[in-house]
């Protein structure tokens, strides 16, 4: 996620997904962009369908990106 570390990414993250079922989002967008997990092991782990977890991650990772400082 543009060259940012993976203590900036949790803070992004910890800092910008908020509101209903942000707990668990937190959870989805650090399971993927730091630890790197397919959508299909997120799915498994969360028991969710894939196309859920590929929402949240679509929705939620667009906050996150508005907020990532340019360089």
């Amino acid at each position: 996620m543009r060259d940012l570390s993976k203590t900036q990414i949790c803070c992004l993250i910890d800092e910008w997904v908020i509101g209903r079922n942000a707990e668990r989002d937190r959870k989805i967008l650090k399971r993927r962009l730091v630890d790197g997990l397919t959508y299909e092991q997120l799915a498994e782990e969360f028991d969710m369908s894939v196309r859920q977890i590929a929402n949240i991650i679509y929705k939620r990772q667009n906050i996150i990106f508005r907020h990532v400082p340019l360089e």
